[in-house]
């Protein structure tokens, strides 16, 4: 029985997660029209920002962007391979 194909990550894509997992690359910009942008520094121009979510409140933006560090964590720290997540006896 062959084993099931796991798709490739490019180390482009893996720089780019683990840029991303990183809070200090991300920032909240106040819209004129009052709401609230989560941002994320690009990886190679440092002045270079992408917009990626709007919010109401500062605090629902900096939830979305905790969110978003703590999902792109999880992608880098399953590059290690399976996690036994439970065990039985």
């Amino acid at each position: 029985m062959s084993q099931p194909q796991t798709p490739q990550i490019t180390e482009e894509t893996i720089k780019a997660w683990k840029h991303l997992a990183e809070k200090k690359n991300w920032r909240i910009v106040q819209l004129p029209n009052g709401y609230f942008q989560t941002e994320h520094r690009d990886l190679e121009v440092k002045d270079k920002w992408y917009d990626v979510t709007r919010r109401e409140t500062m605090e629902a933006a900096e939830i979305a962007i905790d969110g978003s560090v703590d999902h792109y964590a999880k992608k880098v720290d399953f590059l290690k391979g399976p996690k036994v997540v439970k065990t039985f006896k």
